[in-house]
């Protein structure tokens, strides 16, 4: 079986670490705290439809699955054209690396560049270290949830972790080694990733379906 879908062993197979399994991907009410894939477009095509700014930082977070202070803290010069990524500092105490370069569409590049004139900035040293969005966590937090609402989605799944949690989703659904998906989300332990890997409905009749071509 691909390795996305084992899930590590920690000493007692039968004891999962506290904050993991179901009830990462589920809240105490049994509901969903990702967002589908079709979540994830209704809400992308919401924020088209907002400032030009207000979409990239959730398409950001969408196509990256950074955490939102880890998109608002992004600069200018982090914007990695040559390998189609993003520099981002993982913002978390327990973390084992401090920056993470994560893989994302081109066309999502391609947006950075025509709202937030990044090629432009980046020849500039003073304009460089500029952040590619100034808003308080607080008011991005409520931008999210705003669109994510309008697209319809409900509950736990209209945060803007949601669309973290989502990610993580869609990569093990698509055979992403957990390894790698740990290394783009920034975990510190490969436990907390494998969370993933309890994903119900959809996602996990995928993973059925592929193991019996």
């Amino acid at each position: 079986m691909h390795q996305s879908f084992t899930r590590p062993l920690t000493g007692n197979a039968e004891k999962t670490p506290a904050g993991l399994g179901q009830q990462a991907l589920y809240d105490p009410r049994g509901g969903r705290k990702y967002v589908t894939e079709a979540e994830r477009q209704a809400a992308l095509a919401v924020a088209r439809s907002r400032r030009p700014a207000i979409y990239t930082l959730c398409a950001t977070l969408a196509y990256s699955g950074c955490r939102l202070s880890e998109a608002l803290e992004l600069d200018v010069s982090r914007v990695d054209f040559e390998q189609g990524a993003l520099l981002f500092r993982t913002l978390k105490k327990q973390a084992t690396q401090a920056f993470r370069l994560v893989p994302v569409p081109r066309r999502l590049l391609a947006d950075l560049e025509s709202v937030h004139a990044v090629r432009s900035r980046q020849a500039c040293d003073q304009q460089a270290k500029q952040r590619l969005w100034t808003w308080s966590r607080t008011h991005a937090w409520r931008l999210i949830k705003s669109i994510l609402r309008e697209a319809g989605i409900r509950g736990s799944a209209a945060t803007p972790k949601a669309l973290r949690h989502g990610f993580g989703v869609t990569a093990v659904t698509k055979g992403v080694p957990l390894n790698l998906v740990q290394r783009w989300l920034g975990h510190a332990q490969l436990t907390t990733t494998a969370i993933y890997a309890d994903a119900l409905g959809d996602e996990e009749r995928r993973i059925n379906s592929r193991m019996w071509k």
